[in-house]
């Protein structure tokens, strides 16, 4: 039990209705999740408006309420907090009732359309490997030390993030890396906590459907930025042209990455091929086994964020050098007539066209690239012919195909991507809506040597369709797909 005085320090109050000298069990957004001496937050959604839900949370045992509009009938026993932003509130008292657990750790954020999960994983196995007590909060998993916790979203709601720091907490990490999403700070639920270090990757068309315009989508990245306190580090790319933007307002301290220009920390690729990459980082030699430009400036980020959390250069350094690339991050397999099958999570027009450029960059001209792409439903539309655009302008064969076709016809799907190819192109493209055929055709069509890249979905184990999450494994399916044509 906690009391609700300070359950709710820092938190911007209009009114108070009640005493807040009572005790808290619980907190909860959820009004089914209410118990006895529950304060219940209610929070407007894009769905649901959690105030339709108050009496419902009263009647099940809510003692406090938090609301940006109290009810019409106040009821008695019951304390209301009239908040001019209920979720903005909730992060505030998610933080003080697991008790501040990002002031005991240092919390590092990486935000950024691409390459967020692959950031936290390397800074997560660098840190494990220098011998530190991590935890990781991502897209594909959260981990505190060895311990797996299943991953629901980039970014966790308030309450889940605060419970999993304050058991990041009593496991004794030092340090926690984590993915900072656009929603999660537009949706406030990173408000309230104390980041030692935020780092920005690039920014580019992605979530539209939510942010409306790419200007709000900046603007919520940069939010990120000005929110940091003075004894933060903020870490921009300032290859990106939005780069320094996210630095304007921040009052934390500014440092640069570039693999182009004069930056902070220096890195420049002396090598790609498909096992690795040679680097000069600040003028230093090191290989790694990621493939990929797009992965140096990864691994550049990575570096720079271990210096300026003051460890050691060399043993950061043979550390990197040993650290495997990332589950449905460029992850490839080999057939026994050397066909390679390339699985990436490459949702976004930017990313497609990393990995197409990298292919492009270690491919020696006489093998064909074909493309297996999809677009996922109930998202930004815009991108659809985009991507297919893409595709088709770096690849031999392209075969469109579902992603998460969600709630949408996957075949209305494929006509927006197909709107995007030209006429010349349209004789290299097939379209097969059934993601699994798509992967045993584009194997047939392979011969020895040729390079099959399967974009879209990476990590995932699942297709979702019509609501229902489908098992379902690129990885597991190209593979198998393999084994048969080699018998």
């Amino acid at each position: 039990m906690k009391l609700l005085s300070n359950i709710l320090y820092k938190t911007s109050i209009e009114e108070v209705i009640g005493s807040t000298n009572i005790s808290v069990s619980t907190i909860t957004f959820d009004s089914r999740q209410v118990t006895a001496h529950t304060l219940f937050v209610a929070i407007k959604g894009t769905v649901s408006d959690g105030h339709q839900f108050i009496n419902t949370a009263i009647q099940n045992g809510a003692t406090a309420i938090i609301c940006e509009t109290l009810p019409p009938e106040i009821q008695a026993n019951v304390t209301y907090i009239k908040v001019p932003n209920s979720s903005a509130a909730l992060g505030f008292v998610a933080c003080n009732y697991y008790g501040n657990p990002s002031e005991k750790l240092k919390l590092i954020g990486i935000t950024g359309t691409n390459g967020k999960t692959t950031t936290v994983t390397l800074l997560f196995n660098l840190f494990k490997g220098l011998g530190y007590h991590v935890g990781l909060l991502s897209t594909v998993e959260n981990k505190i030390n060895d311990t797996i916790i299943p991953s629901t979203h980039t970014t966790p709601d308030a309450l889940k993030l605060n419970e999993l720091l304050a058991k990041m907490v009593e496991e004794k990490c030092e340090y926690v890396f984590m993915e900072v999403s656009s929603h999660a700070v537009v949706q406030h639920r990173i408000t309230g906590l104390h980041f030692t270090v935020a780092a920005f990757s690039n920014i580019t068309h992605d979530h539209l459907d939510y942010h409306k315009t790419f200007e709000e989508y900046i603007k919520a990245k940069k939010g990120f930025f000005d929110a940091l306190s003075e004894d933060a580090f903020a870490l921009t790319n300032k290859d990106d042209k939005n780069g320094e933007v996210m630095l304007q307002n921040t009052k934390a301290k500014k440092f640069t990455y570039s693999l182009r220009s004069v930056a902070d920390f220096k890195c420049k690729v002396i090598e790609n091929h498909l096992n690795g990459l040679l680097l000069n980082i600040d003028n230093q030699e090191v290989w790694v086994k990621l493939i990929g430009s797009f992965n140096a400036y990864n691994v550049l980020v990575v570096y720079a964020i271990s210096q300026i959390l003051n460890q050691e250069k060399t043993k950061v350094l043979t550390t990197l050098s040993n650290l495997n690339s990332v589950e449905g991050r460029f992850q490839y397999i080999k057939s026994k007539d050397e066909i390679v099958a390339i699985v990436d999570y490459a949702h976004t027009p930017d990313a497609l066209k990393n990995v197409l450029e990298t292919i492009k960059d270690i491919r020696t001209g006489n093998e064909q690239v074909i493309t297996l792409v999809g677009c996922g439903g109930d998202r930004d539309a815009a991108k659809r012919p985009i991507m297919a655009q893409i595709a088709c302008a770096y690849s031999d064969k392209v075969i469109l195909t579902s992603d998460n076709p969600r709630s949408e016809n996957p075949e209305d799907i494929l006509n927006q991507m197909q709107a995007g190819i030209n006429p010349a192109d349209a004789r290299k493209t097939l379209r097969i809506s059934d993601r699994k055929e798509a992967i045993k055709t584009a194997s047939t069509l392979a011969k020895r040597g040729d390079i099959i890249l399967i974009a879209g979905k990476g990590h995932e184990k699942y297709q979702e369709i019509k609501g229902v999450k489908h098992p379902f494994d690129d990885f597991e399916i190209v593979k198998q797909t393999f084994e048969l044509l080699s018998i």
